[in-house]
């Protein structure tokens, strides 16, 4: 499924400007199955050369809803799509900023019509909206408003699905042939055109066959194509330069992947890696009653005058775990320091939030919940067995806890019986135990993204 969208604005930068219009049209690849087209109030003056450029005027949105208020519908109808758009960098980046504004981080899988126009319809002068359709015959009507650009790109797609054959459904990796062909790196074309697109480790070499980077991704195909493509920064250009070989560790288990990246990234110290990655904790989470009785949690930075409940290594690692804690137990942005307001959190209006912001659930209500959040980040169990996915149909993997402490993990043939822990045992392959290990574990565990866990 496809979210075709188009955005108009109050300017050109995301971090100051705000969305004026939204239009999203749902495709099953085929056609329209569903569409939505508001006006939005952006809580600020829309400059007078935007009016006259959109038609869009401060009296035409002065009572359409804010962002906050159509933001649950954006979420329904994106949802499990991939999103499209032309030039997608610009209309994706305004809504993740709301979203961010709001408390909420917003990642879809992205596709530009601009880059799948030049690979499927190349040598045009021109790859705008405008002078594309222009060229193509496809007939744009209330250009520059949302409604009638996301219209436009509706066509725009359909015609590339047409050009790209039936036989090849368009994905966000059907561009990555072109990037292969242009690298200069002496890594082997045909490799990186076989890599896998599943869960592992992936390893990069320099020429004297030295580790100088390991990553983990649920697609490792995407995930060294991004390293190959990304040229933002001196050193993500200089380890791409200096990469000679890659291997991969296919794993099955995202769960796996991320315990196998920590203990070679430790063991091998690869020179790109940050050389902090899950080695020390510079943030943590508080927990504090505030005057009216409810238990609040923040992130914050690590002091010798501090007890934090739980450490991280980033506050960005802290944030992400306090938003997991939110949605697993209905708990209060506000109240977790993730949304500032002198009114209701975002959550609340769309019903996520059982209202302790605004006074409609008791203090004992709300800290019952908070309580159940800070006991997960206990092993329930000191002795317990993780199943989940293995590297290929008809297989699993296991990762094995003993009197608290990490043991290993392993593969099995789901064909295999087991009678007792032993049998497990003899699938095992030893790992270090460390606290960064055990903070993977239990963060999979608090967001149930394992198979199935046993206790003994």
């Amino acid at each position: 499924m496809y979210s075709i969208i188009d955005i108009e604005t109050t300017g050109g930068s995301p971090a100051k400007e705000k969305i004026t219009e939204i239009a999203i049209f749902v495709h099953d690849g085929q056609k329209v199955v569903d569409e939505y087209v508001t006006l939005i109030n952006p809580e600020k003056n829309i400059p007078y050369f935007i009016s006259q450029l959109t038609g869009i005027n401060n009296e035409m949105v002065a009572d359409a809803p804010k962002f906050y208020e159509v933001a649950a519908e954006i979420l329904k109808r994106t949802e499990n799509t991939i999103f499209i758009a032309h030039n997608v960098s610009f209309d994706y980046g305004f809504i993740k900023n709301e979203f961010k504004e709001l408390g909420y981080d917003f990642n879809r899988e992205r596709l530009c019509t601009v880059k799948l126009s030049r690979k499927l319809i190349p040598g045009k002068k021109s790859y705008s909206l405008g002078n594309l359709c222009k060229d193509l015959g496809i007939v744009i009507n209330d250009r520059h408003r949302a409604a009638g650009d996301a219209l436009a790109t509706v066509k725009l797609f359909e015609l590339l699905l047409k050009c790209n054959g039936a036989e090849n459904p368009i994905s966000i990796y059907n561009i990555n042939e072109d990037k292969i062909k242009s690298l200069s790196s002496s890594v082997d074309k045909e490799f990186l055109r076989d890599l896998p697109e599943k869960t592992g480790v992936y390893y990069f070499y320099n020429y004297n066959k030295e580790i100088i980077y390991v990553g983990k991704s649920k697609n490792i195909k995407a995930r060294v194509m991004q390293h190959f493509n990304n040229a933002n920064s001196k050193k993500a250009i200089e380890m791409k330069n200096a990469i000679n070989d890659i291997s991969v560790e296919l794993t099955g288990s995202e769960l796996v992947a991320l315990l196998l990246e920590s203990d070679e990234i430790k063991k091998n110290k690869p020179k790109y890696n940050r050389a902090q990655r899950r080695t020390m904790s510079s943030s943590g989470l508080y927990r504090f009653t505030n005057e009216k009785g409810y238990d609040c949690l923040k992130i914050g930075k690590i002091d010798k005058n501090t007890d934090p409940v739980t450490t991280f290594a980033s506050a960005a690692d802290g944030k992400d775990f306090i938003n997991n804690l939110i949605d697993k137990y209905n708990l209060c942005q506000k109240l977790c320091g993730v949304y500032e307001t002198e009114n209701a959190c975002f959550f609340y209006h769309i019903k996520q939030c059982r209202g302790a912001c605004v006074g409609e659930e008791s203090p004992d209500s709300y800290n019952k919940r908070v309580n159940q959040a800070l006991e997960s980040l206990h092993f329930s169990n000191d002795n317990f067995i993780i199943f989940d996915k293995g590297r290929k149909e008809g297989e699993k993997s296991v990762v094995l806890v003993e009197n608290g402490n990490y043991k290993g993990f392993g593969f099995f043939d789901v064909s295999e019986s087991f009678s007792s822990v032993d049998a497990i045992r003899d699938c095992i392959t030893n790992y270090s135990d460390n606290s960064d290990i055990r903070q993977i574990i239990k963060l999979f565990l608090r967001k149930n993204r394992v198979g199935k866990v046993i206790h003994f």
